[in-house]
């Protein structure tokens, strides 16, 4: 300290100096963050900390796509999970706690903040509802959720920050879009917010009895017209009367979710809310799905050259002891096993197929009696068929990219990422017409699709996928217009900022 202070002595002039340059920096830095519009993502997870799904890939990209833009100060928050790895718990500092009052609770909320690809993220901390395995799936899932969306409104004080958009996604956090605009909405420092909520998937709705209104949710009196409906809360029905747009991940399904059939029973309210209603796709991480840059695949290949995707079909082929035939084709699936992905329609036709020269490769985990008719199929036909029961990330890139067909053909599908995921590792998709993957995939441009619901019209356009395989010449320039399609996210970003600023007018 003495050291210090004789150097200040001897050098005031420099001293003074160094203050007015530091004063200015500090001022310009302020400036320029109070000229972007804040956006607050509230979500369930986000890459690359914890992921389930797509959910948390559209927040870990989007989130770093808009902030790359310079035009908005990008913030995320979700839950701090205990299996969100150690590696980056490690580095995320603590900034200081205060208590979440919910009903008759009043709870310890933790904040925690950690910056990357100039995103900052926020983490709720609270061990009672988030030290679990897991994400979901717990009797308490509404509580631990309204929790978390009731954090996210108490700590914006905290931390000096009120977003010009809070952008809320799925049921997990509609209760921060519904919160705002009942029990919030009469604070001075709230009421210039704007809401945006984007479903992910309509199927999962957040719905609980009445009797839990108050005591669990803390809504009360005339604000339960929000989320009651058919003699249940529905809180995914809450956050869209409550903000002022809402979304889905692809133009196709914005439709569809109109309509009975897709809406499970939410069509009178997307209808009668169709006003503020907009579609965009999602994209995909492009730099992390780069056939000539993925450490994980046995060799790497670009769209201009692909010999190098022949050595990781054979290196796939042994790895998974099928034959090596370069000549055949082998059309592979990496999906959730269960209904709504079409495998009612696959097990109708996958025999037949079979018969044909082809090998099929199938990943992942769900229902068990698809696990155990698939595993049960690769016994009886071990030289083309291999049933992988698992999730593995590092094998899916290796399917992705040793495939020749990839076929998604759902019931259902808001958006999807897989059919995106196979193009740019050139693998020619055959998808049903549906969401996102009627919004992605083009006929004859980057892959095949039909549309009607029925085995037979799928089997009938994997076999002209596979019949047009043997023309190479051809086949290659489908695979280049697949792997050159852009899926990056910068279009969708674009999307997403005209909607901002609209909502902002």
């Amino acid at each position: 300290m003495a050291e210090t202070k004789t150097a200040t002595k001897k050098a005031p002039a420099k001293k003074t100096s160094v203050k007015k340059v530091k004063t200015t920096a500090v001022k310009s830095v302020a400036n320029n963050t109070a000229e972007k519009k804040k956006i607050l993502f509230v979500a369930s997870e986000s890459t690359p900390f914890i992921a389930t799904g797509g959910l948390a890939e559209v927040i870990g990209s989007l989130s770093k796509a808009l902030a790359s833009t310079g035009k908005f100060d990008v913030r995320v928050v979700i839950p701090l999970y205990s299996d969100i790895k150690k590696e980056y718990r490690d580095k995320f500092s603590y900034l200081g706690n205060l208590y979440v009052h919910l009903a008759w609770r009043n709870q310890y909320c933790g904040i925690f903040t950690y910056e990357q690809d100039g995103v900052t993220f926020y983490f709720i901390d609270n061990e009672f509802y988030f030290k679990r395995p897991g994400c979901y799936g717990y009797f308490d899932d509404g509580e631990r959720f309204a929790f978390f969306s009731r954090s996210v409104l108490e700590i914006m004080p905290f931390l000096n920050f009120y977003p010009d958009v809070m952008h809320c996604h799925d049921w997990q956090a509609a209760l921060a879009s519904i919160y705002l605009k009942t029990n919030y909405c009469f604070r001075e420092e709230y009421q210039y917010i704007r809401s945006l909520f984007t479903i992910h998937n309509i199927e999962y709705q957040g719905q609980y009895s009445l009797d839990l209104l108050c005591d669990l949710f803390d809504i009360y009196g005339e604000y339960r017209y929000f989320v009651e409906y058919n003699n249940s809360i529905n809180l995914m029905k809450g956050a869209i009367e409550c903000s002022e747009r809402f979304s889905t991940v692809s133009p196709r399904y914005a439709q569809e979710i109109k309509d009975p059939y897709f809406a499970h029973g939410l069509d009178p309210i997307i209808r009668n809310n169709a006003f503020k209603l907009t579609g965009i796709l999602n994209g995909i991480d492009d730099l992390s799905y780069n056939s000539e840059l993925d450490k994980h695949l046995f060799a790497n290949f670009t769209a201009d050259d692909f010999s190098n995707k022949q050595v990781c079909k054979s290196e796939l082929q042994k790895m998974l002891n099928l034959p090596v035939k370069p000549d055949t084709p082998i059309i592979s699936m990496v999906s959730r096993l269960v209904s709504h992905k079409g495998l009612d329609l696959v097990t109708n036709v996958i025999e037949e197929l079979l018969h044909d020269d082809v090998q099929i490769v199938i990943l992942g985990t769900g229902d068990s009696h698809f696990e155990g008719y698939f595993i049960d199929l690769a016994r009886r036909y071990p030289d083309k068929m291999s049933a992988n029961i698992v999730f593995n990330g590092d094998l899916s890139r290796k399917i992705y990219s040793g495939s020749d067909i990839f076929l998604m053909p759902s019931k259902s599908e808001p958006c999807g990422l897989s059919q995106m995921i196979a193009c740019r590792y050139g693998t020619v998709p055959v998808v049903r017409e549906t969401g996102g993957l009627y919004d992605s995939i083009k006929p004859l441009v980057n892959g095949y699709t039909f549309s009607n619901y029925n085995a037979h019209d799928m089997l009938y356009v994997i076999r002209q996928a596979v019949e047009n395989y043997k023309n190479k010449t051809e086949w290659k320039k489908l695979m280049y217009r697949a792997a050159t399609t852009d899926f990056s996210w910068n279009h969708s970003a674009k999307e997403y900022e005209a909607l901002y600023f609209d909502m902002l007018k």
